[in-house]
């Protein structure tokens, strides 16, 4: 098989899909890999090591034109639509529910679309999001306590307090992995920490792994109002696997959140937690403050640390790379259920049920494709 990965054009995007290590992986494999000029130097890679791994350097265009499949990190942007052609395997993050525009062109271009978020393991966990919401889950107590610094309007405060002064309130919805993430970060600062999450197991869990230093909470819209009101920094980080994420703070609660708190929303890429957070921001121009208080909505978060991000991202995609490219897309799915629920769109057809429901878009079941 051809095999592509090209540079991320996403705003301030320094992740590669493709590592040196893994173009050698594949291209002993007896794969032909294709990398584009100059798109692993955000991640420390240079050319250089792309053509001692074996991997031929081209232009992005090239790259679309002649690989059976492209290996990304973000979702495509609206000036490579037109590069995908039929039958063409995606292989990234593509968060399609909130993105019609990009459903649309990739069932235009009948492309193979196989999403790294909705990809299960056999426990059902989702081992190709979990890199970087466990990299986004840490970001987030960062970037908040950041933004609580005066110069950017926040309170004025170090989140972990210092003697004699009481260290600010974090508020973090949803226990999942970027939760638990966000709250080894906060505990580390020395914040108070509170995880809500409507799973009591899930909590159980959490009260374990922290020894009883975080407050675990019960969640409903109650309480989830209560909370929101308390907090110095909230991170929302509520999802459903492919799905829009759920409206979890309300407009209501965030005008109770005094002047200079910070929001930030790790669930932007699929349509965001925040009833207030209107539209995606970036790298460049990452906040905007309504009621008083701080906004920060990025929706690749871990591509301000490539270095990191892209080597974790990669440790957990290459193998199942490599999986498609040995035995074709149709095969790798039959052999690994997981993997199929990766598919989100095949041959003009919408093929995960969220999506298809976000959208009012016919559904078909991938088992339709795997006869």
């Amino acid at each position: 098989m051809i095999v592509g990965t090209v540079k991320e054009i996403k705003d301030h995007e320094f992740r590669v899909g493709l590592t040196p290590a893994g173009c050698h992986v594949l291209t002993k494999a007896g794969h032909k890999v294709l990398v584009e000029r100059g798109a692993g130097l955000g991640s420390g890679f240079t050319d250089e090591e792309y053509v001692v791994a074996g991997a031929m350097l081209l232009e992005k265009k090239q790259v679309f034109d002649q690989a059976d499949m492209i290996v990304k990190v973000k979702e495509p942007l609206s000036s490579e639509y037109e590069m995908f052609h039929e039958g063409q395997i995606l292989f990234t993050y593509l968060h399609l529910a909130p993105e019609a525009e990009l459903t649309k062109a990739l069932l235009k271009h009948k492309v193979v679309g196989i999403a790294f978020e909705t990809v299960r393991d056999n426990k059902g966990g989702l081992p190709l999001l979990s890199p970087m919401s466990r990299v986004a889950g840490r970001m987030s107590v960062q970037i908040g306590a950041q933004y609580l610094e005066k110069q950017y309007g926040g309170k004025g405060m170090v989140l972990g307090g210092v003697s004699g002064v009481a260290p600010g309130q974090v508020v973090i919805i949803g226990g999942g992995t970027v939760g638990l993430n966000a709250a080894r970060m906060a505990v580390g600062l020395g914040a108070k920490v509170a995880v809500l999450d409507m799973n009591p197991e899930r909590l159980a869990y959490v009260d374990d792994i922290f020894g009883g230093t975080v407050e675990t909470i019960v969640s409903n819209s109650y309480v989830t109002a209560e909370w929101v009101k308390k907090a110095d920094l909230l991170i929302s980080c509520v999802l459903i696997p492919g799905a829009v994420a759920p409206k979890v703070v309300s407009e209501t609660m965030v005008k109770t959140m005094k002047p200079g708190s910070v929001i930030v929303d790790v669930a932007i890429d699929q349509g965001g937690g925040v009833e207030t957070i209107d539209h995606v921001t970036t790298h460049t121009d990452p906040i905007y403050i309504k009621y008083g208080v701080i906004h920060y909505a990025v929706a690749n978060i871990p591509g301000a640390v490539p270095m990191t991000s892209t080597q974790a991202l990669a440790n957990s995609t290459l193998p199942y790379a490599v999986n498609i490219a040995n035995k074709g897309w149709k095969q790798a799915l039959r052999d690994d259920k997981g993997l199929a629920e990766g598919l989100n769109t095949v041959l003009g057809k919408v093929t995960f049920k969220a999506v298809a429901e976000a959208q009012k878009l016919e559904f078909t079941p991938v088992a339709e494709f795997l006869k």
